[in-house]
């Protein structure tokens, strides 16, 4: 008897799916299967556990549930190194129905402040000469984008992601990556025009500004006040029958 048969030789039919996926995911974080590898073929994988195939799919699909492989059709499916990208990107899937409210989205819009505040901060203090340059332009995008819709979008989360990633940290740009997919639909909702453009450039310029002056609590503040301001258009996306589910900063009913 082979290994992987003896290994699921007691578990249940109905649980086999996920042993091979357990022995699978085993096998990509010991080294056995590498970044870039294709899983043995389905028929391979059935004989070896002695399961059917639609366990074998099954337990592929769970993988590729886990960012742990890609799968193409009429392919064998490739293993993936996990990141924390593909991590927070299947938490998203999550989110996604947690958003779907004002209150949903001002928890996480109040996330996105806090976090931001502290990346303001460590700006205003680390930022080095190529993190104030990336600044720089991406700002100037930022202004010469005013009065188009699209463009003025994609600026302004390019301003947002260089904060996220002057600390170093893999972990906040792929946090900043999610914010945008899970905001993005309220954004478009919005009442657009030159004139919101501009206050949200403004915005971006006394973030700008205080973090070149090396001023951490201007940065902060900054930074609040902007995205204080952007959550009074981000909420006129929901209708008046949904104001009431949540209270946002300088609600008063």
């Amino acid at each position: 008897m082979s290994r992987g048969v003896e290994l699921l030789d007691k578990v249940p039919v109905g649980r086999r799916s996920d042993a091979v996926a357990q022995e699978l995911m085993r096998m990509i974080h010991s080294g056995d299967l590498q970044e870039g590898d294709r899983l043995p073929a389905e028929r391979e994988l059935m004989q070896r556990y002695g399961v059917s195939r639609s366990a074998v799919r099954e337990a592929i699909v769970s993988l590729a549930n886990r960012g742990l492989v890609m799968t193409r059709l009429g392919h064998r499916p490739i293993v993936r190194k996990p990141d924390y990208e593909i991590a927070i990107d299947k938490v998203g899937n999550l989110v996604g129905h947690l958003v779907v409210d004002r209150k949903g989205v001002w928890n996480l819009f109040d996330s996105r402040i806090f976090l931001e505040a502290a990346l303001a901060r460590w700006a205003a203090s680390h930022a080095r000469r190529d993190d104030i340059e990336d600044l720089r332009a991406a700002l100037e995008a930022n202004r010469q984008a005013i009065g188009n819709s699209s463009k003025f979008d994609e600026s302004d989360a390019a301003f947002h992601s260089i904060l996220y990633r002057i600390p170093g940290n893999p972990i906040y740009p792929a946090v900043h990556k999610a914010y945008v997919e899970w905001l993005m639909q309220h954004w478009r909702s919005m009442k657009r025009g030159a004139d919101i453009d501009y206050m949200n450039y403004a915005g971006h310029e006394a973030i700008f500004d205080a973090i070149t002056a090396r001023d951490p609590d201007g940065a902060e503040e900054a930074l609040r006040r902007h995205l204080v301001a952007a959550w009074e258009f981000v909420r006129s996306t929901f209708d008046t029958g949904k104001l009431d589910c949540a209270r946002g900063p300088g609600d008063d009913s």
